[in-house]
């Protein structure tokens, strides 16, 4: 099927990669003229494990080209919208002037019986909203959210875990019984989307058609309720730190109750990126407009409990060295916000970095692939890509990301040949605490003895 992707930052690109990968002919259009040069020759613009060599394969195809040129998706039959909805500069509410201007931008060169696809998260009603705008040039607009996890974007187009297809008008909540309970029109759109997806409905992913609506909720409810979940165990690691309990063993015991489950109830730091943080600001900011803003407040805390767990980390720095760190030489171990990418949008880790600085710390950073991306932002660090080079002489270490070769490929006693202090603060509680203790250092976690 030929496809168009309209913005090829994070999720277009690997969006576009990845459906050519699985035989559609597919074009990806950007108004940024470096990023679509960059992809044009196979380069992909950002870390990605798995993009390089799909972007490559449908380059080399030909099934996969990029351009400026939004007269290019003339001819597609699906036409996906993955522009960024950023945090507004002057309040919590979605910024969506992308994706007003890149459905403007397309408008001209739909043609009746089109499929404009959404996959941006957007405020709900955001769908309802643009969907006269395409239907009065003969197309139909769905919303198809995505769920990908950085780090796993390209698995997670490939061979989702969901797949969820917003219509107009849609009350079905499978693909079974959509059929009885939607238009024709908005069910044709729907098998088109089946089509576009095939290998991965084959495999038997759940392929759920619901109403617009329900299709931006389904997104945005999932990611509050991940944040949710990480803000819970650290609220627990805010208790254990004045009761002596161990978050880590807490978090064990009660993932054990399948009801509740151990995944993403890891404490520390706290999460970040461009989608967690801003989504559930997002979120409270769209309930407060619909009059229901008391029933995401609790949201409010959410974000409240996460971000006290960098101020947490920063303390235990200062505590560590003995409430002086003017001058001492700290290396941060991790810039981005999470292992397998360079994505630096509301780390965690840089956010540590820069209160460390501020403090007037010496801080290194070290990172294996977000360097230059936090040098662009914070030139006032120091960065140094070999991590041992970054260690060395350094009066304390601060692990914030969880690369494996500062969790599980550092050793404590290598680590005692190259540092001038014995401190480590563990922000991600992906260490052995006895461990290191045994080779004499002061191991200070988050939310453990």
């Amino acid at each position: 099927m030929r496809l168009s992707v309209i913005g090829c930052g994070y999720l277009g690109a690997v969006h576009a990669a990845a459906m050519a990968s699985i035989g559609h002919d597919v074009v990806g259009i950007d108004v940024d003229a470096r990023k679509i040069e960059a992809l044009s020759k196979g380069n992909a613009p950002f870390f990605e494990p798995g993009l390089p060599e799909i972007l490559a394969e449908g380059i080399a195809s030909g099934r996969l080209t990029f351009t400026t040129d939004m007269s290019a998706a003339s001819g597609a039959k699906v036409h996906f919208i993955g522009v960024g909805t950023p945090q507004q500069k002057d309040g919590y509410a979605a910024d969506l002037t992308y994706v007003n201007a890149a459905v403007d931008a397309l408008l001209p060169y739909l043609s009746p019986g089109d499929i404009v696809a959404g996959k941006s998260t957007v405020p709900v009603g955001t769908a309802a909203a643009l969907a006269p705008r395409i239907e009065a040039a003969g197309a139909t607009l769905v919303w198809n959210p995505e769920f990908l996890r950085e780090g796993f974007a390209v698995k997670d187009t490939i061979d989702p875990d969901r797949l969820v297809v917003g219509v107009a008008d849609g009350a079905g909540v499978s693909s079974r019984s959509a059929r009885s309970t939607t238009g024709e029109g908005a069910m044709d759109a729907a098998s088109v989307l089946r089509e576009v997806y095939a290998p991965a409905v084959a495999k038997g992913t759940p392929f759920l058609v619901t109403d617009l609506a329900t299709a931006e909720l389904v997104k945005v409810a999932a990611n509050a309720f991940l944040a949710t979940k990480i803000s819970f165990i650290n609220a627990m690691a805010e208790i254990a730190e004045v009761t002596g309990a161990d978050v880590t063993q807490l978090a064990d015991a009660i993932g054990h109750d399948v009801r509740i489950g151990r995944r993403f109830l890891g404490a520390g730091i706290g999460f970040g990126g461009g989608c967690l943080p801003k989504d559930i600001r997002a979120f409270s900011a769209r309930a407060e407009e619909l009059g229901r803003g008391e029933s995401v407040a609790f949201l409010r805390e959410v974000d409240e409990i996460n971000l006290r767990r960098r101020d947490r980390a920063v303390q235990l720095v200062v505590d560590a060295l003995d409430g002086q760190v003017f001058q001492k030489k700290v290396t941060v171990l991790g810039a981005a916000f999470k292992p397998y990418s360079d994505d630096i949008r509301d780390s965690p880790a840089l956010d540590v970095a820069v209160r460390l600085h501020g403090l007037g710390a010496q801080v290194t950073v070290t990172d294996p692939e977000a360097i230059d991306n936090a040098r662009r932002v914070h030139p006032q660090l120091t960065y140094v890509a070999d991590r041992d080079e970054a260690i060395r002489d350094a009066d304390a270490l601060v692990l914030v990301t969880e690369w494996d070769e500062y969790r599980r490929e550092l050793a404590p006693a290598h680590a005692s040949m190259l540092t001038a202090g014995r401190v480590i603060v563990d922000g991600r509680n992906g260490l052995d605490p006895a461990a290191w203790r045994a080779e004499g250092w002061t191991y200070l976690g988050m939310g453990r003895p």
